[in-house]
């Protein structure tokens, strides 16, 4: 299984994705939250790391590692982990990845033009 894109996990931690994003982040705690048979789940303390700084890349980075790492190691858990995250990247609000960004911008003098794509954080403009 390919490592689920940070920037999916971060979209749906801070809650930008609506209200299905919540519901598709709650059902990615539970699904964390199973156990596998005889062991404890191991992945929750970046599940929750994530879920304290949702803008955090590092945070996300280390949970993508870790939920492909038990999909490595439990069959059953990846697949509903490929489920969940067919869910995920369905949802309009939370397409990342490569892709481009298209701005016009024409016709007079503009003082303050701010073209971006997917931005994680504040932006803050003059004083």
């Amino acid at each position: 299984m390919d490592v689920i894109a940070p920037e999916l996990l971060m979209a749906l931690a801070s809650g930008t994705a609506g209200a299905a994003g919540e519901q598709i982040w709650t059902s990615l705690r539970d699904l964390v939250r199973r156990r596998q048979p005889g062991r404890e789940p191991s992945d929750q303390r970046e599940l929750t790391a994530l879920a304290e700084a949702p803008g955090s890349a590092e945070r996300a980075a280390e949970l993508a590692q870790v939920l492909a790492r038990r999909a490595r190691q439990d069959p059953a858990f990846a697949q509903a982990l490929a489920v969940w995250r067919r869910e995920a990247e369905a949802l309009e609000t939370t397409r990342v990845g490569a892709g481009d960004a298209h701005n016009t911008i024409s016709g007079g003098t503009q003082s303050t033009v701010v073209q971006a794509r997917d931005v994680h954080g504040s932006i803050n403009l003059g004083g």
